[in-house]
Formats: C-alpha cells, structure tokens, sequence
C-alpha cells in the first residue's frame, strides 16, 4: 500500500509539472513533458476548429530588440489563455532549442494557438515569436507574411534601439496594424514617459496608444490581449475558397518525415485529403493536421485563415520548401507569392573533421538547412581539408549558432573556415565574358578572384549601419567608424540623451569584430543594426600566401589594399607559430602578385657538426660547415612543406576574442 501511494504521489508530482494545456492530462503518465506531445490531448477527441470562423482569428507577431522581453511576454499570454499552466518555470517557453536556453537568445520563430474568450466571443489568436537579432530577421520578415499585425515591444529602460527601428519598418512595410508595447516599467530606472516620446518622434505613433507593461510580473498583459482583437483585423479569406496553403517553415522527424508549419489563405485541409506542392508537383495524402500549442495538438481540420502545421509523408527534405504553396489535387490555384530568397552577407567553408563522415555530414546540412532556409549551400573541396561545401550565412552571430546545433542535434564536428564576404568583378577581357556568359561575376573563394589586367573595376558589398547610443560616446563611434572606412550619412537626436547615427559601411570591415568594439567603447550602451545597400567600387587585391615560393591556396584572402600589409603580417607570424619545424629553413611570405609585403622565417633544425672538433685546424671546422650548408640548400630544394591539418585550423579559424 505505501509504495502504490508513493506511485500515485510520483504520478501526480509529474502531472503538475506538465507544461500543457489546464486541466491536466485525464491520464496518469509517468512521463515527463518530453514525450513531444502536451498532457491535455491525450485520450481527448481531437478539436474541432470550425467553431472559429475566419472573423474571430487574429494572427500576430512579436517583435522587438534583443532581450527586450519578447519570449517573456509570449509567456504570459500562454499562461493567461490558459494554454499552459501557470508556475515559476515558465521561462522562454516557446524558445525549444538548446542553443536558445543557453544564449537566452531566440533564434528560431515559434507559432502557438491561443483561445481567449473577450465580450462573451471566443476568438482563435495564433501568436509567433520572432528573434531580436539582426542576423535572423529573415525569420521576421518570414513569420509576417502570416500575420496580419505585430505587437512592437520597446524596453522602458533602453528605450528605441537599432533593431526596433529595423523591425518597425518590416512591419509598416508590409502594412500591418502595429501595437506598440512598453515593457518592463518595474524596473527601477525604468521611464515609460520618455520611451513614448520617442516612439512618437520616430513612428509618429500617439503616445496615448502605448500601453505600458511589465512581462515579468503580468501586470497590464490583459490590455495586450484586448488590443490585438480591437486593433489587428481578421485574415481576408473565405473558408469557400479553394485550398491555398503557404508553407511558411517545416522541421523534419526521424520517424513522420517532414512537418510543415502552415498558413492557410483559402479552403480546408482534413486527415485523408489528397494535396500537391506548386514546387515540386509532388503528390501527397494528409495524415495528421493540427495546431501547436505551443506542442503539437491534433485537429479534425484547419481552414482558411488559421494557421497550423501538416504532416503528409514528405520523406527528403528538398520536398518541403518554405515559401511554397500546396492545393487539393485537381483543383490547381495560382502560387502565392512566396518569400523573397535571403541574400548571404558572410561566407565561410565548412569541412568534416575526418572525411568518412563527410555523408553523415551532408545528411546533417539538408535536414538542418530545411529548418533554417537562409543558409545557402555550394558544394566546395580543398587540397588541405578534402571534400566539404561553402555556405553563406545572414552573419557572423548566424555561423555561429548553425555550428552549435550541428554539434548539439546532430553530434557532427566540423571545421570551419574563416569568414568572407561577396566579391563583384566587372570583367574587361572579352575572352573571360565569353566564359562567363556575363560581364559581371560574383566572387566567394580567393581562387576564383580574377586578375587586375582583365577587371574593368572590383565592387565590394556594403550596408546601411544603424546605430542608436548615449551622446556621450559619440566622439569614439565616430572615430570607429572612420578606422573601418565608413561614410556618415544620417545623425539624429531621439531624444536629450540618446543619438542615431547612419553610416555606410564595407561588409568586410563590420563583419567579425566591429560590434565587439562598438559595444567596448559604449560600455555596452550602444545597439548596431545594418541592411543590404548594394555594391560600391573599391581597391581590392588578392593576397597569397607563399611557403618556400610556392602559393597555399587555402590561405589566399580578397582584402582591402589599405589592410594588406597589417593582415599579411599577421598571417605570416601566426603561420610561424603553427607549422612545426624542418630539417631546412622555411620563408613564409604574404605576396600582392610578384610583391612580397611581409614575411617570416622558421628556421631550420641544425645539427652541431664541429662538436666532435676539439682543437686543431680552422680549415677543418669550415669543410664541416660548408658540407651542412650545401645539405641543407639541397633539402630547401627538394623538399616540401606539408602544412598540417591543424595548422590550417589554428591560421584559418577567426581569434576566440570575436
């Protein structure tokens, strides 16, 4: 009897903790949350969501700076819908990656349903949370292509910063109703007055429109909730339509294949329904459909205007493209529109450890890739890492957390290369064009980099950097700015105390370590934010890397002519530390073409041939000597200087400071 009362006591304990929907599960399960699947839909009919007509959906986003609270106030509005339950480890729920719990950072935009009942009408919200960095906002500006307004989130304490103006303008361009939220008012420092006088000056948005909330404690969180059934408007589209289904991300699962997250624009979709990718053409059957809340809740149907997620025996990752649109079979509609494919700012290679997973690997990148669609992938191989892919990224922070999550849900150790930005020739030689097909290529590897003699002009890639901080430190910004070869272009006043300046600057001299220093010389005050502004003409040169004369090609960099010299250095001092020593003497050198501009010297092992010497002619001593000498020439020339793998990886891997 004790150890049946200690069992059910066990049962119970764990049901409390169930992050599902109240009333807990009807079943008792030993089973912690990590099933997959929330308590309160088992043994349960699946729901019914007809009962939402398309006039009581609201779909909305929330967006936001960095740890401005976004995934904090998701939070609460799960706990007040009652969606999940409401206890003191409610944290980042929506935030399912690891990578994300140990930033605390979200980098993944998460959807979950919510039922709210407001003036007796029970309404259908499906909120998505969106990251704050500008490395993901691809994932923003995909997140509201299924929404029909935003809750804008500003910190009371931080007040406007860079990615809250970037956001914003997402938002107002895509013409959505915006609601504008100011958190954290029970902070000590907090002053919501002069954070609604800044949303007024730079969005024109009335004061008397901001509410003011604080996530952390619920307070006003309710206001929210009424606010978004008041102000965003329902979809606009009709249950009668046919079937218009925009696929807006997807996953995929060892066992279920491919899971589709969904937006429907027209029609229904139910288990059995016949449906086809505009695509791929494919054919699929539907075999589960469903809502997430924020887990996987099966229903009987989704219609138009609702938004949930699809599982129909899609088994390769290339058949679940986001962006694509799925109908009934034999009744063909015309695609929506789709997203606009995401522009890679930073190139970097990426290679096995050990070249027998090189499969496991490619496995790894296609399943990790259908999840995160912004990363573009070139197949790519090196005489010094063997087979691997160049892929390009949204940022340095996005290079980073794709190789966390290869390492952590995929168990793969990869090298990675350092990083490097897209390169535009004008081509002059006609031959060279004829090649190409185009007077204009586009260059991510030094090898491809062309020569001087047959290139008109070299355009490197810049971007509109926005940067909000106190005036105080204007004066070392400024000086920041002009050392990275930046133009002013905009300075603003937001309010007494705070300042936004624009600059254009060159990708490659923002892109590894330039928001460290920024956020060195603020103390950690100042925010940067930056946006595609096209190619500008610009001195760029291609630097080899010699050892003993002959050219390393892993090692070749597209620099700025200003930079070659303090980069060629660098390079060859760190080369001198990596490669081990030879029997003859190696000379590193950093080369513009036939010029050397730096070099390095290892010197060579040496044998004491006139130890055995004691005494005795001079003459002796100097044949000994002399032998070793010619020895040694004849080592230098016959003998080559493998670079060993870990060399590389030491030389090529950006420094830990980044």
């Amino acid at each position: 009897m004790a150890l049946a009362g200690r069992t059910a006591a066990r049962w119970a304990r764990l049901r409390s903790r169930c992050p599902g929907a109240a009333p807990p599960c009807p079943l008792p399960c030993p089973l912690p949350a990590a099933c997959g699947r929330p308590y309160s839909s088992r043994g349960k009919e699946k729901l019914d969501m007809s009962t939402y007509p398309v006039e009581s959906i609201r779909n909305f986003s929330i967006i936001a700076h960095v740890d401005h609270g976004k995934s904090t106030l998701a939070d609460r509005l799960l706990e007040i819908t009652g969606t999940i339950s409401k206890t003191d480890r409610n944290k980042q729920v929506l935030d399912k990656l690891q990578v994300e719990r140990e930033r605390g950072i979200t980098v993944k935009a998460q959807s979950a349903s919510l039922f709210y009942s407001h003036e007796g009408i029970n309404y259908l919200l499906n909120l998505i949370d969106t990251p704050g960095h500008v490395d993901f906002s691809y994932e923003v500006s995909r997140s509201l292509s299924a929404c029909q307004g935003v809750i804008l989130v500003v910190d009371a304490n931080e007040g406007i910063q860079a990615q809250t103006v970037a956001n914003f303008y997402l938002a107002f361009e895509a013409q959505l109703s915006i609601i504008p939220v100011i958190n954290k008012i029970d902070l000590k420092n907090a002053d919501p007055e002069r954070v609604e006088k800044q949303i007024e000056k730079l969005f024109d948005i009335p004061t008397d429109e901001c509410i003011r909330i604080s996530a952390k404690q619920g307070k006003n969180v309710e206001k929210v909730l009424q606010k978004v059934i008041e102000k965003i408007p329902p979809p606009q589209c009709n249950t009668a339509d046919p079937l218009k289904a925009l696929v807006f991300d997807s996953t995929f699962d060892h066992y279920r294949g491919v899971i589709a997250n969904v937006a429907l624009f027209g029609g229904e979709i139910a288990k059995g329904n016949k449906i086809v990718s505009a695509h791929t053409k494919k054919r699929y059957e539907v075999n589960e459909v469903g809502i997430l809340t924020p887990n996987e809740q099966p229903t009987q149907k989704l219609y138009a205007g609702q938004v949930g997620y699809l599982i129909a025996g899609m088994k390769e990752v290339t058949e679940a493209q986001i962006g694509d649109t799925l109908f009934l079979y034999k009744q063909p509609v015309e695609p929506l529109p789709g997203f606009k494919s995401a522009k890679p700012m930073v190139f970097a290679g990426m290679y096995p450890v050990d070249q027998t997973e090189y499969n496991n690997l490619k496995s790894a990148l296609e399943r990790l890739t259908l999840n995160d669609s912004s990363v573009t992938v070139h197949r790519d191989s090196s005489l010094a890492l063997g087979a691997g892919w160049r892929l390009g990224f949204l940022g340095l922070l996005h290079m980073e957390v794709f190789n966390q999550r290869l390492e952590q849900e995929y168990n793969m150790s990869v090298i990675l290369t350092a990083p490097t930005v897209p390169y535009k020739a004008v081509l002059s030689s006609a031959k060279l064009i004829k090649e190409h097909g185009k007077d204009e290529i586009t260059i991510i590897n030094p090898a491809q980099f062309p020569d001087k003699f047959s290139v008109s002009e070299y355009l490197e890639p810049t971007v509109l950097g926005t940067i909000v901080t106190p005036h105080e430190y204007i004066g070392k910004i400024i000086a920041l700015c002009q050392d990275r070869r930046a133009v002013q272009k905009d300075m603003l006043y937001i309010d007494e105390n705070r300042v936004m300046l624009k600059y254009l600057f060159p990708l490659n001299e923002i892109v590894l370590d330039f928001y460290d220093a920024l956020k060195s010389l603020s103390s950690g005050y100042a925010s940067f934010d930056y946006e595609d502004a096209g190619y500008q003409a610009a001195d760029l040169i291609k630097m080899d890397i010699l050892l003993n004369g002959n050219p390393v090609e892993e090692l070749s960099s597209i620099i700025h002519h200003d930079k070659a010299y303090a980069t060629g250095k660098l390079l060859c001092e760190r080369l001198k530390e990596a490669i081990p020593r030879q029997l003859f003497e190696i000379a590193i050198q950093a080369a513009i073409g036939k010029k050397i501009i730096a070099r390095e010297t290892l010197k060579a092992y040496r044998k004491n041939v006139v130890a055995k010497c004691y005494g005795g002619d001079i003459t002796r001593r100097m044949k000994l000597l002399k032998r070793q000498a010619e020895s040694k020439r004849l080592m230098r020339k016959i003998g080559n200087v493998e670079v060993p793998r870990d060399a590389f990886i030491r030389v090529l891997k950006r420094d830990t400071d980044y």
